[in-house]
């Protein structure tokens, strides 16, 4: 049962959205305690909202973070499959994930390909930055009835492939992907996975997997947009890294691409809608230093701005659940 205190915030969330996004003030005294009271509230809010921002904690460091993270998740799971690299952090937290500052991260939602993916997003803004670096959110059920039939229909029915090719000079390795330098770990949680792997002439790894991209929201039933088709794909690359890439590794060489559930390959016209689709429903995140944002993973992507001078975000995956059903 809701404290009378956590039935007073409930009401009061009405009426509180910023550019649409739920914005819930509090005092900066409150943290952890205040989170964990009304964690219950503040879950439910972001999946009927998709995310809600809560601005008042005060934020400022590793610690307070990951304490403030643990608060509203039951389990903080630990990265496997990342895109690109984190520094784990105490607590269970990661830094951002170290992507150029001057590139874009597009609309993704986090760790699509896992086995188990994370609930809850929970974003602590330590340091907002001076320029750029904006968050913003998509909600993936509108995104996925804006999307042209023609594009949707032959993902919903045979998946989407994502292909990785780690151990280069680029791109993550496949230590810090699964969690383990022993190749023979590696080889087997593959196999466990049901990931089609293969060792390259120069000692690195090859990974195949098809999965699904229309999946059903594992709590709500809602169907979402559930992929990182047009994020992890050869032509969202800044032209001039995939043209010296193919020209390095081949196309076969590249650090990730993605295709149609039957292996083929995704022209840029195909790319592009996805992601102006995602543009025409993307909101963003008024992010300030201090702030703290929680997102709903199934239900909403995310992407970030390229930005210039310091920027602090800590980052903590919260209550995994199972791949969804398609």
């Amino acid at each position: 049962m809701m404290s009378r205190d956590t039935h007073r915030f409930a009401r009061e969330m009405a009426g509180c959205a910023e550019d649409d996004i739920l914005v819930i003030e509090t005092a900066a005294d409150g943290g952890p305690g205040w989170l964990a009271e009304n964690a219950e509230a503040l879950r439910s809010a972001a999946l009927e909202r998709g995310t809600v921002l809560v601005r008042g904690l005060g934020v400022s460091s590793h610690a307070e973070a990951a304490a403030a993270s643990r608060a509203l998740a039951s389990e903080l799971m630990a990265e496997v499959e990342g895109f690109a690299p984190r520094t784990a952090l105490p607590g269970g937290v990661y830094t951002s994930s170290e992507w150029p500052p001057d590139q874009p991260m597009c609309m993704h939602h986090e760790l699509t390909s896992a086995p188990r993916s994370p609930q809850w997003m929970i974003f602590s803004c330590l340091t907002a930055g001076s320029s750029g670096g904006a968050l913003s959110v998509a909600d993936a059920g509108k995104v996925l009835g804006s999307l042209p039939t023609g594009v949707v229909e032959p993902f919903e029915r045979e998946g989407w492939q994502l292909v990785r090719t780690y151990d280069q000079l680029v791109g993550i390795s496949s230590a810090d992907a699964f969690g383990t330098a022993d190749p023979d770990a590696v080889d087997e949680y593959c196999r466990t996975h049901g990931i089609d792997f293969q060792r390259t002439p120069g000692g690195g790894l090859r990974t195949r997997q098809t999965l699904p991209a229309v999946v059903e929201h594992p709590v709500t039933g809602r169907r979402c947009w559930f992929n990182q088709i047009a994020f992890l794909n050869e032509w969202t690359m800044d032209p001039t890294v995939r043209e010296f890439l193919v020209g390095e590794f081949g196309v076969e060489g590249l650090p990730f691409t993605t295709l149609r559930g039957d292996g083929t390959p995704l022209d840029p016209a195909t790319v592009d809608v996805i992601n102006e689709t995602y543009d025409k429903h993307a909101v963003q995140v008024p992010l300030r230093d201090g702030d703290l944002l929680l997102v709903d993973n199934f239900g909403t992507a995310h992407s970030r701005a390229p930005y210039t001078g310091e920027r602090e975000i800590v980052v903590a995956l919260g209550d995994p659940l199972p791949r969804p059903r398609a």
